[in-house]
């Protein structure tokens, strides 16, 4: 049996070994590497393969902080072939001078899989950078049947927002919309207290994705006052709600809900199979600055997916000096 790792640089092979992945999300897209390199990233995309067929992939991003520098692998999509990733991501790391590798994989959290890290040398990470703990829901029934699953005051309000004249969804594809969600989401972040994207992020990420038609912004108004706003991925059969933002200036309009809804039968037109609501809160922390966000998502109705927790593996001393500074961060976010 021989395993090797190669770099791939076309898209379409990328893109199609992710079609028969069960677990994935557009992190580990084609599209979201380019993002990276938008964002003045290095990245590397490569293959594992055996008996020259491929069994796994990853994207690896070289983040770099004056707290360290680590390479991190977002939302890793198999276990096959990880040996090799590894001693492959050490090399790499010795070239690149990085302090420790950051592997954040969407694997069932289990005690196997578990197991699977903590035998390379891994730990577990002081923080994560993308979901852990994601609230997905199949939308393949038809959209009665959708209604009827959802929670009965989510129900309700959907309804009582589609009857009132004065509210409007508009889905938009024009770049200058971003600024008008951006507006949004900064009185969204004041309310939450929470580290928000920068402009240029929410502006790179919007130019990586739109030229496949597989981003859209959603605003919704009321008496067309911008209250409401969300950012949608439709990727691989899925739909995801990857940023949100909202006003309280009208809080008994239940615009946000009819977005959302709108955003789903969006994903369900399109040929999506699964709608992926992002990240949620941990169910016992009700100060968490997500909480009340996790009750609005589940309320549609759907179940919850608990990954691995992101994964470090240190290399040098400076690693520690990161894990204090990032412990620190979660304690003083509140989450």
């Amino acid at each position: 049996m021989t395993f090797e790792i190669k770099k791939i640089e076309n898209k379409e092979i990328w893109e199609n070994f992710l079609l028969g992945c069960g677990e994935k999300t557009f992190l580990d897209s084609w599209n979201w590497g380019e993002f990276n390199k938008m964002m003045g990233n290095k990245i590397w995309r490569i293959g594992v393969f055996e008996n020259s067929k491929l069994i796994n992939l990853s994207l690896i991003i070289k983040i770099t902080a004056k707290r360290g520098t680590f390479l991190f692998l977002p939302h890793l999509v198999l276990s096959e072939g990880l040996q090799i990733l590894v001693n492959y991501l050490k090399a790499l790391s010795r070239e690149e001078k990085a302090d420790f590798i950051r592997i954040s994989p969407v694997l069932k959290r289990n005690e196997e899989n578990i197991k699977i890290f903590k035998n390379l040398g891994f730990r577990e990470a002081p923080i994560h950078i993308h979901p852990e703990v994601t609230w997905k829901l199949d939308i393949t029934p038809f959209e009665e049947e959708l209604l009827r699953q959802m929670r009965k005051t989510t129900r309700y309000l959907i309804r009582q927002a589609q009857k009132n004249t004065e509210i409007r969804i508009i889905k938009t594809n024009n770049f200058d919309d971003i600024e008008k969600f951006n507006n949004l989401y900064q009185t969204t972040v004041d309310r939450h207290h929470f580290i928000p994207f920068s402009l240029k992020y929410l502006k790179e990420e919007f130019s990586a994705f739109s030229p496949n038609n597989i981003i859209s912004i959603f605003l919704g108004k009321y008496k067309d006052e911008l209250v409401s706003s969300g950012i949608f991925i439709f990727w691989q059969g899925i739909g995801f709600y990857h940023h949100g933002a909202s006003s309280l200036k009208y809080p008994k309009i239940p615009v946000s809900y009819l977005l959302l809804w709108e955003a789903i039968k969006e994903a369900k037109q399109r040929g999506c199979k699964e709608f992926n609501f992002w990240g949620l809160s941990p169910e016992s922390q009700k100060n968490h600055p997500w909480y009340g966000l996790t009750l609005f998502k589940i309320g549609f109705g759907g179940y919850k997916k608990e990954y691995i927790k992101t994964q470090d593996l240190p290399l040098s001393k400076k690693y520690w000096l990161n894990f204090v500074i990032e412990k620190l961060r979660k304690t003083k976010r509140g989450l």
